[in-house]
């Protein structure tokens, strides 16, 4: 069987008006102050966006009534410098806990002064998660340009 041809990664970037450590706090930490509701594959309404704060920790949605549906893994914890997740929601979905199958997301928090940081966002390997790995790459797309707007918001000083 012959490998799928790499996929292109989603790259986008943005600067905040914030430092470094902030801006990635907020990313990290403050994941649900960001993400979208209607943005979850678990069966429930989602009641909160998690992502555990260290190399190893669970990316994933707590539903109204307690439910915790994963979506990945932090691959790298490198605060406030670089953070690096497992995508682990495959064509359907649904998780997927196969890391082989996980496409990744890696964002670079770089000071460009002491109170603005540029966001590199990259999303890639979306040919690990097989024939499905085309949509996914063209769903998400659109949707992290969405996410990552809000997050902006939520990074920026009011």
């Amino acid at each position: 069987m012959n490998p799928l041809p790499p996929i292109p990664p989603v790259r986008h970037s943005l600067v905040v008006e914030a430092p470094r450590a902030h801006a990635f706090e907020v990313f990290t930490r403050g994941l649900d102050r960001w993400w979208f509701r209607d943005h979850h594959i678990g069966r429930e309404p989602m009641q909160e966006a998690v992502m555990e704060p260290r190399a190893g920790g669970r990316v994933f949605e707590r539903g109204v009534h307690g439910t915790e549906c994963e979506w990945g893994r932090v691959l790298v914890w490198d605060p406030p410098s670089r953070l690096v997740v497992a995508w682990q929601i495959g064509g359907d979905w649904q998780f997927d806990p196969d890391l082989a199958h996980a496409s990744e997301y890696e964002v670079r928090f770089v000071e460009e002064t002491p109170t603005r940081t540029r966001v590199e966002f990259e999303h890639r390997r979306f040919e690990r998660h097989g024939r499905a790995g085309r949509s996914i790459r063209d769903s998400v797309e659109t949707g992290w340009a969405r996410l990552l707007a809000a997050y902006a918001a939520a990074a920026n000083p009011a």
